[in-house]
């Protein structure tokens, strides 16, 4: 049995360095998948616990050269949370006080160059003075995270910066010690220690930038957080007492007054009073509460007060399987990564050549001084080189849509489904649940007797054995009418056609035409009378005792009040709408009328489901739409299995993506989401790539012969800084998604 686990990462800075961390863990024993995520610094990883341990798993990311921890099982989300933003934040005040340090050496070396009749020797050993405390403490880590990569056999982002920084710092200390000498024979030149400031200074002020806007890529988790209330009040013997929440226990009573969030997750025991669950659900239309329904934790009590026993508690609550959820899937990757990955992993070595091939051309063809112009030049074409913004193009866009979505009611379960919701064609809708309300309700009862009361309360004792939706309406009408019901003496279930048994010594048969027809019977009249209920939408149910058919039930199921303009808005996305059903043909291709779908699958059975999307995906790829429950196998089947629910109901394991509202307009708004999503993953994509095409060749000089342009190294430190922070920046536009 496989396991899973996410493991801390720290020390990444560029996508090679998550791209090599992930290539060792897909490569080491035991594992199935590895998701290095630059974004999170974290690595998810699939695993056979009976190959490897997690504890394997931490020292072989640390074998790469980068950090790891074991993961802690007692600490909360809360609290990981916490100390990520603690330490997000000790990063950038650490980050910015270095940065700070690099401007004012850059402003120290330029007066010094400036001061008129200030000896030459004291104004290069002035700025080494300077740029000392820049190379050894505000930039060392570009140096040591530069070695230890090179000793894993492996190069990064600092593995640019210290060379090129490295190479500058030593020219000019050269043209600082051996000045004398380096004169005589013709070689001096002015030091570039301004150069080497201004490039780790800028490289730092761009990591501050990243690591805020990094930040921001998390908000919509901190704002789920803060939905928790901190306390609860619980009632005790004689009263009641405030505690902390992780000492609340399954089986407590909680007294929530109005205006008050709901701690945890429990049933009302007492009291009525409507609850806001927008921040579940995105509706914000409050939900009317009584004794016996379920309440989730964070959501508001509005306006009466009520007693609660808690039933789950921790990281079993609702909100924190969401969280959980959507952590995960900011863990992982997108299919559109995978080009980024394999650029990523020889970026730095074809960099590295390029700069080498730099310097030859210029130093063997290029105006005097040739060594000076080739030492320039190949230096800029290292610190212009950005595989940072590679790394951050498409991760940045999942972690804002995850959370985003997720702040609306929409669970997107991964990247790749993420993805795949953007390209889907064909949108398939489960009728009951789906489209309709899921509660139907009995409209109609004939019998051949006449005696309506007996057929109905004959057909739900047998029925109410069943779980079936229908069959919950029959016993539900039964009982409506004051009906007695008795236990059946055998009872068998007929999955998509019905169930029989023996009730009050008779052999019973309550289904639908399918079921009739397999055991013989004839319709009779009973059949033309449910060819028009069926003609108005309702669901015909057919009552047989003892071979013969004795009457029918007709069952409506109210459509969804948004359901036809939903399917207007997957129109308007250019979708093909199918809807399944197991309805006879009349009653599902009413209500598709009535929603304007584009193609209605009726008579289907559960275990013809699955092949039904089979036959769809082979036009494209294709989403469907159910409860997840009994839709399962095709939800699993479709390209995306998207599951309907409401609160706490809501099956949140049953599909690649899980709406928390029935609202089936949530449909085209996860479609929007996933659309605008891959454009911006795109666009970063495209702007990473351009960035790099372009800087490069002009760094190396391709426009100094038509020309005379040349850029400084500075100058491209600059515009590196600027592309990780244009690529996050873009990402976050989604949180108005």
């Amino acid at each position: 049995m496989k396991e899973s686990v996410t493991i801390p990462v720290s020390g990444m800075t560029c996508a090679g360095c998550s791209g090599r961390v992930q290539r060792v863990l897909e490569q080491s024993p035991g594992v199935s998948s590895a998701a290095v995520n630059l974004l999170t610094r974290s690595a998810a990883v699939e695993f056979d616990p009976a190959a490897t341990s997690v504890e394997t798993l931490v020292e072989t990311i640390r074998g790469t050269g980068y950090g790891a921890e074991l993961p802690s099982p007692e600490q909360s989300i809360e609290d990981a949370l916490k100390a990520e933003q603690e330490t997000r934040a000790q990063e950038v005040r650490d980050i910015t006080r270095k940065a700070i340090v690099a401007g004012l050496a850059t402003l120290g070396c330029v007066i010094l160059s400036m001061l008129p009749g200030l000896p030459r020797a004291a104004v290069t050993f002035g700025q080494l003075a300077l740029t000392l405390p820049v190379v050894l403490w505000a930039g060392r880590h570009f140096y040591t995270r530069s070695w230890a990569a090179f000793r894993h056999h492996s190069a990064d982002m600092n593995t640019l910066i210290a060379i090129g920084t490295g190479a500058a710092f030593a020219f000019s200390l050269a043209m600082t010690l051996a000045e004398g000498w380096l004169e005589s024979r013709g070689l001096w030149s002015p030091p570039y220690y301004e150069s080497v400031n201004a490039i780790i200074g800028l490289v730092l002020f761009g990591n501050v930038l990243e690591a805020r806007a990094r930040g921001r890529t998390s908000e919509a988790i901190r704002r789920l957080i803060g939905y928790r209330p901190e306390t609860a009040t619980v009632l005790v013997t004689g009263g009641e007492r405030e505690v902390p929440l992780s000492a609340v226990r399954p089986g407590d009573q909680v007294l929530v007054r109005p205006g008050d969030r709901i701690p945890l997750d429990g049933e009302v025991l007492e009291g009525t009073t409507s609850v806001d669950e927008s921040m579940l659900t995105g509706e914000p239309m409050p939900v009317s509460k009584q004794s016996g329904d379920q309440v989730t934790g964070a959501t508001l009590n509005k306006n009466g007060a009520i007693r609660v026993r808690v039933t789950r508690t921790g990281k079993d609550t609702v909100l924190s399987r969401i969280i959980a959820m959507v952590q995960q899937a900011q863990a992982t990757k997108a299919p559109i990564q995978r080009l980024a990955d394999r650029i990523s992993a020889i970026f730095v070595p074809v960099v590295v050549s390029i700069a080498i091939a730099t310097f030859v051309i210029w130093f063997d063809l290029g105006p005097e001084p040739a060594y000076l112009h080739a030492l320039v030049s190949a230096v800029t074409v290292l610190i212009i080189a950005c595989p940072c913004a590679m790394g951050l193009a498409v991760p940045t866009a999942v972690m804002v849509a995850t959370g985003r979505g997720a702040e609306r009611g929409m669970l997107i379960r991964n990247a790749e489904a993420l993805q795949r919701t953007s390209q889907v064609g064909v949108m398939v809708l489960d009728k009951t649940g789906t489209i309709t309300e899921g509660k139907p309700a009995v409209t109609h009862v004939e019998a051949e007797d006449g005696n309506a009361d007996a057929l109905l309360a004959a057909a739900a004792s047998l029925e109410r054995l069943s779980e079936h939706p229908v069959a919950e309406a029959i016993v539900a009408g039964a009982l409506a009418r004051g009906l007695s019901l008795t236990d059946p003496a055998a009872f068998q279930a007929h999955p998509g056609q019905g169930v029989t048994g023996v009730v009050g010594g008779r052999k019973l048969a309550v289904g639908n035409e399918v079921l009739m027809t397999a055991q013989g019977r004839n319709l009779g009249r009973f059949g033309e009378l449910a060819i028009r209920h069926a003609d108005r939408g309702e669901t015909p149910v057919f009552v047989a005792a003892e071979g013969k058919v004795i009457g029918v039930i007709s069952v409506s199921d109210p459509l969804r009040p948004t359901s036809a303009e939903a399917v207007s808005e997957l129109h308007a996305l250019g979708l093909e709408v199918v809807m399944l059903s197991g309805d006879r043909v009349r009653a599902a291709q009413e209500v598709g009328r009535k929603v304007g779908v584009d193609r209605v699958i009726a008579e289907v059975l559960p275990d013809q489901k699955l092949e039904e999307i089979r036959k769809l995906q082979g036009t494209g790829p294709v989403a469907m739409v159910g409860d997840g429950l009994n839709d399962a196998p095709a939800l699993a089947q479709a390209d995306v299995g998207i599951a309907m629910g409401s609160g706490t109901d809501v099956a949140i394991e049953a599909g690649s993506i899980t709406l928390m509202k029935s609202d089936l307009r949530a449909v085209p708004a996860t479609v929007r989401l996933a659309r605008r999503t891959l454009r911006v993953m795109k666009q970063n994509l495209f702007w990473a790539f351009i960035y790099n095409v372009i800087g490069i060749p002009i760094a190396a000089g391709a426009l100094y012969p038509a020309f005379g342009l040349r850029l400084s190294p500075a100058i491209a430190a600059a515009a590196m800084a600027f592309s990780s922070v244009s690529v996050i920046s873009n990402s976050l536009r989604l949180r108005k998604a």
